[in-house]
């Protein structure tokens, strides 16, 4: 006889209560709990112990030349880590429309072309829609195989008998396993299928890439062992009206997690951005106007030449506004504050809108320095030279704090053309540079000097 048992799940964390709780008392979200009766076959709980491998001594371990393999495009290697790792589960979360399923499948197209087996689990279309794509795409080969399919078992059972080289699991939130009484989607489906989908990866060495949804406030949708269980998270960001995007690994056990991709979506589907530079930079020389800056921001190990710009204006209002898009809300609240009080800007009644050209997110303090100047030339109506790059962190006290790569960053900055580098004064650069002026400043109003030309005049 089958066991039934009754629960109540978050669905926003997994908690489970034999009872209905109006308030999650793991995550604290209010109506939550949705009930579930999962019925579980008792005798399916039987371990395979005559499949199981004995313990091994670790010296032991042969690892094969082919450990990794290579998705044909670089810059998902680059965030992968050199490739995908056989055997491996990989997780790539993004907002609707950014594009999961055409990367996946002509990262499949091309696995394909090099004599690899992928079998494409189309959970959400049929089998003629993903045709429309791929055709679009140009993905058309023959190791390449499509099966609709949202049964778990159903999809386990080709999965073993075809044992293809990798999967595509497209989308992990609309399986749905036989053995979990509650619709696709909810915690204990995501929950089950993912550790099913983990044991085949792990037993059979078949690299398995789920895709995943996510939440309203941008966070992965299920729960979050599902993050644990896998090997590797990538998020997919960026803004879908924009045409870039940028591929960033949140977690990744075979590599490293400060790797990011850049990608523009086109007519033909996402193409690589081998120098996102250039791109951010096309229109920056064309129409420069105050309170525009370059910084030098750090993505993974590879500088990148960004241009913020910032808008500073008398509000009407009794509360200023501050808008932010492209970096953080609360950093640019410190670099106000820190503007008001050691260089004497007063934006008390001032609204102030800062924002990243391109779509692209800033995360790193090496950009503080950057927006402070974008903030203070704009409040004084004072353009800066186009020529001048600018990075640095800033400190509470106003003063500028040394940043890592400065001297990747300064070649980049080099290679681009711009004559003049605004870089933290506790920053060494042991090599020599004889086309750029390097420029070290200890303070905010040290920089502000720097960095406005000779023939800069105010407005």
């Amino acid at each position: 006889m089958a066991k039934v048992k009754t629960k109540y799940v978050c669905q926003q964390c997994g908690y489970e209560t034999a009872r209905y709780m109006g308030k999650c008392p793991e995550c604290g979200q209010w109506d939550t709990f949705v009930e579930e009766t999962v019925t579980k076959d008792i005798s399916s709980n039987n371990l395979r112990i005559d499949n199981t491998p004995p313990p091994v001594l670790i010296k032991d371990v042969q690892i094969g030349k082919e450990i990794r393999v290579s998705t044909n495009i670089s810059e998902f290697d680059r965030v992968l880590g050199g490739g995908l790792v056989q055997g491996s589960l990989v997780l790539l979360a993004g907002d609707p429309g950014i594009g999961k399923s055409t990367l996946l499948l002509q990262t499949g197209g091309e696995l394909s072309k090099s004599g690899k087996k992928i079998l494409y689990i189309s959970a959400e279309e049929s089998a003629s829609q993903v045709k429309l794509r791929s055709d679009r795409l140009n993905v058309n080969t023959d190791n390449l195989y499509i099966y609709p399919q949202t049964n778990f078992e159903l999809i386990k059972k080709h999965i073993i008998e075809q044992k293809p080289d990798m999967v595509i699991v497209d989308s992990i939130q609309a399986i749905y396993s036989d053995n979990i009484q509650s619709s696709a989607g909810s915690v204990s489906q995501i929950r089950e299928c993912c550790n099913e989908l983990m044991h085949i990866a792990k037993s059979e060495n078949i690299t398995i890439i789920v895709i995943g949804h996510v939440t309203k406030e941008g966070n992965i949708a299920g729960p979050k062992v599902l993050e644990h269980m896998v090997d590797t998270v990538i998020q997919f960001e960026g803004d879908k009206y924009k045409s870039y995007r940028t591929l960033r690994a949140v977690k990744n056990r075979f590599g490293n997690t400060s790797e990011v991709g850049i990608f523009e979506m086109g007519a033909n589907g996402l193409a690589e951005v081998i120098n996102p530079s250039e791109i951010c930079l096309k229109e920056y020389n064309q129409s420069q106007s105050t309170g525009s800056v370059i910084i030098v921001t750090n993505e993974g190990t590879r500088p990148m030449l960004v241009e913020i710009q910032a808008l500073v204006g008398t509000t009407p209002y009794p509360s200023p506004r501050r808008v932010t898009n492209g970096v953080d809300f609360s950093r640019v609240l410190q670099i106000l504050a820190v503007l008001e009080k050691r260089v004497g800007l007063n934006l008390s009644k001032q609204d102030v809108y800062v924002n990243v050209i391109g779509g692209i997110d800033v995360q790193e303090p090496a950009a503080d320095l950057g927006i402070a100047l974008a903030v203070a030339t704009c409040a004084r109506d004072v353009m800066i030279d186009s020529h001048t790059a600018i990075v640095g962190e800033i400190g509470l006290s106003g003063e500028i704090r040394a940043v890592n790569n400065i001297e990747k960053r300064i070649k980049e900055v080099e290679k681009l053309g711009f004559k003049k580098i605004i870089i933290p004064a506790n920053n060494s650069v042991d090599e020599k540079f004889e086309n750029i002026q390097i420029v070290k400043v200890k303070r905010i109003i040290d920089a502000i000097s720097a960095c406005i030309s000779k023939e800069a005049t105010i407005l």
